[in-house]
């Protein structure tokens, strides 16, 4: 019973980071939505992948898919980046401002969150030919 003060504590951890990254996830998909849906056109957004102040979306849009690189800071959540399956790979994540060490748990937190999707909708999120830079100055969006 000397460990239970130590178990409750790490408990208590594990659920404010789940619903810190719930939160996270929630803000997003809402951003990502924002952004990109149209009436005609409504944007699926998962699964999404948040490891500290970086991460990863995929995204389907009728016949179209990809994933989403996104970077947080004081003022929120903010796409960097849009790419297909090249934002599975750390070199892709490294050269966009990630650690090393950050690049890799991101690529192999993604790769095992897109395991439970269907195969189809994994082939979906590779659709995104190339790497197109997004980012933008928060303050200059929507002019």
């Amino acid at each position: 019973m000397k460990f239970a003060p130590l178990l409750l504590l790490l408990g208590s951890l594990s659920t404010a980071v789940l619903a810190d990254n719930a939160a996270d996830q929630q803000s997003i998909e809402h951003l990502m939505r924002h952004t990109w849906e149209r009436p005609d056109a409504a944007l699926d957004v998962g699964p999404v992948t948040v490891e500290g102040e970086h991460a990863v979306a995929g995204w389907t849009q009728g016949q179209r898919g990809g994933r989403a690189l996104l970077s947080k800071s004081a003022s929120g959540w903010r796409v960097v980046l849009c790419a297909g399956d090249s934002l599975l790979d750390p070199a892709t994540l490294r050269s966009a401002g990630l650690t090393p060490e950050a690049a890799g748990h991101m690529s192999q937190a993604v790769i095992q969150a897109e395991s439970a999707l269907p195969p189809a909708r994994v082939k979906q999120l590779a659709l995104f030919k190339g790497v197109m830079q997004v980012e933008q100055d928060p303050a200059h969006q929507g002019h």
